[in-house]
């Protein structure tokens, strides 16, 4: 699914880079003025215009694309990069609707709807969302990155994985700094 993403955001970084560099184009020929504008700073910020929102598109496409061959949640700015396009295409998605037609509009919401989608259906900790996994022992069902935990041996303490020594998430008092020491009671008998 993040494979189609990427291939639409890509081939809409073309589309929409051609479209602004051809509308530049169009203006220099024509000598086109807007309002008293200078026709070759509207046809040069169109043609700049163009190459931003292409680059911009290309590398939200770019990060869908680490997204299917990592198999995971996009993460810090990837993330912000491609919630920002659901924005911007359900921008462009209202605005299309009046200038363009209900056509433009159905492939923005399409576009919109398949970024979501992208970003929804990845969890946080990474791969695909899935269901509920199936418990067991580490290493055994559930969870293919599970790992056994140690087994303590008899008498010894179970020392704390923490580097600071501070309370951990989940734990509902603090740890002491220093992991106890328990010592083996020595044998009476000769």
């Amino acid at each position: 699914m993040a494979w189609v993403v990427a291939v639409v955001l890509l081939a809409e970084a073309f589309v929409i880079a051609g479209l602004n560099w051809f509308l530049g184009v169009v203006v220099d020929r024509q000598k086109m003025s807007l309002a008293g504008l200078d026709p070759d700073v509207m046809s040069t910020s169109s043609k700049i215009g163009g190459l931003v929102f292409g680059l911009y598109f290309a590398l939200c496409a770019l990060v869908a694309l680490l997204v299917a061959i990592r198999n995971r949640a996009p993460a810090g700015f990837g993330r912000i990069l491609l919630v920002s396009a659901a924005v911007v295409h359900g921008l462009l998605g209202a605005f299309a609707w009046g200038l363009v037609g209900w056509t433009a509009f159905l492939f923005m919401v399409v576009v919109l709807a398949l970024v979501v989608l992208l970003l929804m259906t990845y969890d946080h900790d990474g791969g695909r969302a899935q269901g509920a996994s199936g418990g067991g022992a580490g290493g055994q069902g559930g969870d293919p990155r599970a790992q056994d935990e140690p087994v303590d041996a008899p008498g010894r303490a179970a020392e704390s994985h923490s580097r600071t020594g501070g309370p951990q998430d989940g734990d509902e008092e603090p740890q002491d700094s220093v992991p106890a020491q328990v010592t083996q009671p020595a044998p009476t008998t000769p």
